[in-house]
């Protein structure tokens, strides 16, 4: 054999030895490929159990879909409202989203008016309602609150927060206005299918009762139609839920043109509403609500609204009377 065919053969030895070992380290790294891509995949799906822990507890539908469709009123600060760039924002924008956050979904706000949300869950237009709605034993069964008639199927709530019923008047002008018995003979404006009205109109047949002049309700379907009213003289009074008040006083006109007269009456919780018979959702949001109260987000929230007084850390189901 030649020196040139020794140095061939040495050659293609030595290329079939490479070869060989690079066809042996594909083969590992193909394997420890696929290893690293279940291990990547292991993680993510780790890391997006602990991002959304409560995830699974929703219906099968909704978690599909990826939000919650929620039913509100938004012109009704500083529980919720819109912002300068048309951004919902308040106390129940901001709970919602830490909710999503332990559900894996998003709570998208759709505005209604407050007297239709309840038939807006029986169309199945919204998942939920969250207005600063009071849990009453007459929504929870579908009971009109001045007519004590049936109207619906009723709802369930999930209790987040307590709030009472204020009376608030022009700046030096109460009228001699300090406590719902001096509404006699007086108006009032409230916003429509409210507490507010409930106890307007239940006053009103207290003063006739008595003998006295009844009191004139006007009704409007929101509150900063109401406050309107006031301002111009047309009733010597308005009243809403104690943050609302309260916030309406402190921001109109860096507070000169309202005041809040007396304290607040019938305090209750409000609760975010589901139509009957939605029970594992309903069950899901009380989890997560839970879980915000107990990481402490839920305290952070309600600081940040300037609302301690009516932090509710029960979460209770339909726990209003």
């Amino acid at each position: 054999m030649t020196a040139r065919t020794t140095r061939r053969t040495a050659a293609t030895s030595r290329i079939a030895a490479v070869c060989a070992i690079a066809v042996a380290g594909t083969m590992l790294l193909t394997a420890c490929g696929d290893q690293t891509k279940s291990d990547d995949t292991k993680k993510s799906t780790d890391s997006s159990k602990s991002a959304a822990p409560l995830a699974n507890l929703l219906p099968a539908d909704v978690k599909a879909k990826g939000k919650i469709m929620v039913g509100s009123d938004i012109a009704y600060a500083p529980v919720e409202s819109t912002d300068a760039s048309g951004k919902t924002v308040g106390i129940d924008p901001d709970i919602a989203e830490a909710l999503g956050k332990q559900l894996g979904v998003t709570f998208e706000f759709q505005n209604g008016k407050f007297a239709d949300l309840i038939a807006g869950l029986a169309a199945k237009r919204y998942d939920i309602a969250m207005s600063a709605m009071t849990d009453t034993k007459d929504r929870q069964n579908g009971i009109d609150g001045d007519t004590k008639k049936k109207v619906g199927a009723g709802v369930d709530f999930v209790d987040y927060f307590t709030a009472g019923v204020s009376i608030y008047t022009n700046k030096g002008a109460d009228n001699g206005i300090k406590t719902w018995d001096d509404l006699c003979g007086k108006s009032i404006g409230v916003q429509t299918a409210t507490f507010s009205q409930d106890l307007a109109k239940a006053q009103a047949k207290k003063c006739t009762a008595a003998g006295k002049k009844t009191v004139k309700i006007e009704d409007f379907p929101t509150n900063p139609e109401a406050e309107t009213r006031m301002r111009s003289k047309g009733v010597d009074a308005v009243s809403a839920d104690f943050p609302i008040a309260a916030y309406s006083v402190k921001h109109s006109g860096d507070g000169k043109y309202f005041e809040i007269v007396g304290d607040q009456v019938e305090a209750g919780p409000y609760g975010i509403a589901l139509a009957k018979g939605n029970d594992k959702l309903r069950d899901a949001i009380q989890a997560a609500l839970q879980a915000i109260i107990k990481n402490g987000e839920y305290d952070k929230i309600i600081a940040k609204w300037g609302v301690e007084a009516g932090a509710n850390h029960d979460a209770k189901i339909n726990g209003g009377s």
